[in-house]
């Protein structure tokens, strides 16, 4: 029987119990896969619009992914799924480079410092309304890849649009997605 692991990478302030995550996570048990949070932390505040702030969020988080997964082996498991969000992105991919893995990836709401380091399988998913990635650099930055992406019309960073019910049926489809991409669709495509 084979093994599989998924990894979930949070942003600054997007904890692995908010929905993108929680219900990403509870696919993933149910599709088998062993489950493990890096629940990195410490930031200071005022990161979003500075580089040098962002980068170093970037720099502790990798540092404490790295010692909160010290002791996982993956080269015992055959498949490894990296879910992320946001800073969580480029975690997630630097991480992987740095360790000599291939994975698959489920990336929501990159920045864009993570398209400098994603280089692995994997889908993305941004809103029209993200204050941490407007959509011309979105666009930008994915013409530069191969990865297919899927847009929430008037999300924010937390791919919500205020309206609570608009961003329940928007859920829905995000984890129907992410359920094909989990299960190893590769004809899942972008918007």
């Amino acid at each position: 029987m084979s093994r599989k692991i998924a990894v979930i990478f949070p942003g600054i302030g997007y904890h692995v119990d908010k929905p993108l995550l929680y219900f990403s996570k509870r696919l993933a048990m149910q599709h088998g896969y062993e489950i493990r949070d890096v629940p990195y932390g410490g930031f200071q505040p005022g990161i979003k619009g500075d580089r040098a702030k962002m980068y170093e969020a970037f720099e502790s988080a990798l540092g404490q992914s790295e010692e909160i997964l010290k002791d996982v082996n993956f080269e015992e498991y055959d498949s490894l799924l990296f879910i992320s969000k946001s800073v969580g992105t480029a975690v997630a991919a630097a991480y992987a480079k740095k360790r000599g893995l291939r994975t698959r990836n489920i990336f929501f709401t990159p920045v864009e410092q993570s398209f400098e380091v994603m280089k692995d399988d994997g889908i993305l998913f941004h809103g029209t309304a993200d204050p941490w990635l407007d959509d011309e650099s979105f666009f930008r930055e994915c013409g530069e890849t191969a990865y297919p992406y899927y847009l929430v019309e008037g999300g924010n960073h937390s791919l919500e649009t205020g309206d609570a019910l608009r961003d329940l049926d928007n859920l829905r489809w995000i984890m129907e997605t992410v359920e094909q991409y989990m299960m190893g669709n590769e004809s899942v495509t972008g918007a």
